[in-house]
């Protein structure tokens, strides 16, 4: 009898070993290995492997090895990844309405607005990703979206004479820039580099890190200096892994993920004008609009928002924008 038991609890103890050797949280991003978000992405790993017994695994998938965006949210839904460091076209495959943050040019002046926006709408926003199957664990932004092309531009006309990148996935985008005038080239991530070398695409909107970071400024070496929209992302997780980890888990894993979403942040934003004067030294060129173009410019805003709205971003979530934005510049006003 003692033998039987002692071979029960051998038994018992090697299941529960062979379970924490299969314990793996694998998290798949666009992120460059060893970047801000990357490193960041890491340091929110150690923290959940502190809460974990002997032989689980932290994986992230860096530089877009896991796919696209719409790729890695598919593969979260079928198990293969159990979580995603994504920008809003990876988001809104989850919940359209996250679309507001990113969709609406010019409707942001600065990242005052955008924090004050997202902090206002987090609440309904993170309840929509629960119900939909993901929770949030912090929100990040990487900069501003800039035009970068072969020739200089610096009028909205400008830009109709070349081929923009858009992303594959983007129809209704895509559609919106054709009834402008605009041609969108759709690819993926991983095909800027080489499409703007070869001269499929001669004009690449990017943020200035990002630019920086896959060399795309060395065949785009004309910069514009406007702030077209932001870049914000989030930390999600399947809440099916989520519900599989005890609460010290799940406390510490918020509580780092938060801190992280606060670096990148801080930091991203700070990284922006750093990319910019290090490419200006390899030869980047800027050029800023001045106030007549800067009209042309907010006209063509002016005449996007009613595509937008209703197509790109949901009605009433484009108004809530709207609405938050009035109430903020009125009390800074004051």
């Amino acid at each position: 009898m003692k033998g039987k038991i002692a071979a029960l609890l051998l038994g018992c103890l090697l299941a529960l070993n062979t379970l924490a050797a299969d314990k793996q949280l694998r998290i798949g991003t666009l992120a460059p290995k060893n970047s801000l978000y990357h490193r960041q992405l890491m340091e929110v790993g150690e923290v959940w492997r502190s809460t974990q017994v002997s032989g689980a695994k932290y994986l992230v998938y860096p530089d877009g090895s896991q796919g696209s965006e719409t790729d890695m949210v598919r593969r979260m839904r079928i198990g293969q990844l159990q979580g995603g460091l994504l920008s809003v076209i990876g988001l809104r495959e989850i919940e359209p309405s996250i679309a507001a943050f990113q969709a609406m040019p010019l409707m942001f002046r600065n990242w005052e607005e955008v924090d004050y926006v997202r902090e206002k709408m987090r609440p309904a926003m993170e309840k929509k990703f629960l119900e939909k199957g993901f929770v949030v664990l912090s929100w990040g932004d990487a900069g501003w979206v800039r035009f970068f092309s072969k020739a200089p531009a610096v009028r909205p006309d400008d830009y109709k004479k070349m081929k923009f990148f858009a992303w594959g996935n983007e129809l209704e985008q895509q559609e919106i820039m054709k009834s402008l005038g605009y041609t969108p080239v759709p690819l993926e991530t991983g095909d800027i580099l080489p499409a703007i070398q070869t001269g499929m695409i001669n004009a690449v909107p990017s943020t200035p890190y990002f630019a920086l970071a896959t060399q795309i400024y060395n065949s785009a070496s004309n910069m514009l200096d406007l702030n077209w929209a932001p870049i914000v992302g989030a930390l999600v997780m399947t809440k099916k892994a989520w519900d599989e980890m005890t609460p010290e888990a799940q406390a510490k894993l918020r509580e780092a993920s938060t801190k992280a979403g606060a670096q990148i942040r801080t930091k991203a934003r700070q990284e922006v004008d750093e990319a910019v004067d290090a490419m200006k030294k390899r030869g980047l060129k800027v050029s800023t609009p001045n106030a007549e173009q800067m009209k042309e410019w907010n006209t063509l805003a002016d005449n996007l928002y009613p595509k937008v709205r209703g197509k790109l971003v949901p009605a009433e979530t484009f108004d809530e924008v709207v609405s938050h934005l009035k109430t903020y510049r009125a009390g800074k006003a004051q």
